[in-house]
């Protein structure tokens, strides 16, 4: 029915806004010193002039009115999904950069007062108002960080951290996509909050895929998949956000940007992203950090029985592998590589990077 009632409106749109081109276009002439249409044709005439322009224009936007209200349905569903990413110091901030812009476009319409041409007068104020409007947005929203946030906005974010009322959105940067672990960490359903691929993240996954390297275009092409078999698992609430800084390069940068506007947490195994985040107070979560957490402990002197696989940098050395692919080096296993072997654990090693044992052999 409101398609019905939309359409209706737009033929009847139409055929207004073809009288009033009759109307302009006859005063135009008129004010040129050339003979109106009411000085050519008689009256009945020049109103059969006017009926039939206006339904003929009817007829075409009667026409074309689907097309219309559907491009319409579909960029207001695309702003409405826009507005649900922005926060909501983002939308302030952009409402009030869009009307410095339209009040800049309706100072200099002073100026657009001396075209004669009307219709050229009239395109000129909408391009103006148009294009200064969207300056004023972007410009505000981009610029925003270099703004004190009103403390309106600040309580309100501090009472929802402190009431924990809303888990913060994760944001996966391109190591963790390619790592895959994420993906089964988040089918286990511990990740609370949205999670949010960036679009520059898509896109550098998208060279990664079409480079001539083997190996990066394996790589890449992996990522991609993931982040597919994320969007059908029903369970992961993932969002593709189309925020992008077209005035920053790097995309670990851009990252700790998008991160630090939406209060997000970055998750990765980028040991750099991870400190320049950590500099610049932005959360973390580190991939390797977590399965290093759900490890099993192993102490000082507990036995486990391994098999070496390969020798030792040091003399007399032997290397072996636990089940979730934690090296283990056995002073005294040189000899023993490719023997299951039994070995007291004497100490271990934890780094961001992983984890490493050193062991000897029993005997």
């Amino acid at each position: 029915m409101a398609k019905k009632v939309a359409r209706c409106v737009i033929t009847l749109l139409g055929a207004v806004l073809a009288m009033a081109i009759v109307d302009s276009t006859n005063t135009l002439v008129v004010n040129s010193g050339y003979n109106g249409l009411g000085q050519v044709f008689l009256p009945w005439v020049v109103i059969l002039i006017y009926v039939l322009s206006a339904v003929i224009s009817g007829i075409i936007f009667f026409v074309l009115a689907p097309g219309i209200i559907n491009n319409s349905l579909k960029i207001i569903g695309k702003i409405e999904a826009k507005l649900k990413e922005m926060a909501l110091a983002d939308i302030f901030f952009a409402v009030v950069g869009m009307c410095i812009g339209l009040v800049i476009a309706y100072l200099l319409t002073g100026i657009t007062r001396s075209i004669e041409f009307a219709p050229v007068q009239l395109t000129v104020n909408i391009a103006l108002y148009l294009s200064l409007g969207y300056i004023g947005w972007i410009i505000a929203v981009r610029r925003r960080g270099e703004i004190n946030v009103p403390s309106l906005f600040k309580r309100g974010k501090d009472k929802q951290v402190k009431g924990s009322k809303a888990a913060r959105a994760k944001v996966l940067d391109t190591s963790a996509i390619i790592d895959g672990r994420i993906v089964d960490v988040c089918k286990t359903g511990i990740i609370e909050g949205s999670i949010i691929v960036p679009c520059f993240v898509i896109d550098e996954l998208r060279h990664i895929a079409d480079s001539a390297d083997a190996l990066k275009r394996n790589r890449g092409r992996r990522g991609l998949d993931l982040v597919k078999d994320m969007q059908n698992n029903p369970k992961i609430n993932i969002k593709i956000s189309e925020t992008d800084y077209d005035d920053l390069n790097e995309v670990d940068v851009k990252l700790i940007r998008l991160a630090s506007e939406t209060d997000g947490v970055i998750i990765t195994n980028d040991y750099n992203l991870n400190k320049a985040a950590g500099v610049q107070r932005v959360a973390v979560l580190n991939i390797n950090d977590l399965s290093n957490a759900v490890k099993p402990v192993m102490l000082a002197g507990e036995e486990l029985e391994v098999v070496i696989t390969k020798e030792g940098k040091e003399a007399n050395q032997g290397v072996a592998y636990l089940d979730d692919g934690t090296m283990i080096v056995v002073e005294g296993g040189r000899s023993r590589v490719g023997e299951k072997t039994k070995v007291t654990v004497t100490s271990v090693l934890q780094t961001s990077a992983g984890r490493m044992i050193f062991a000897k052999t029993d005997e």
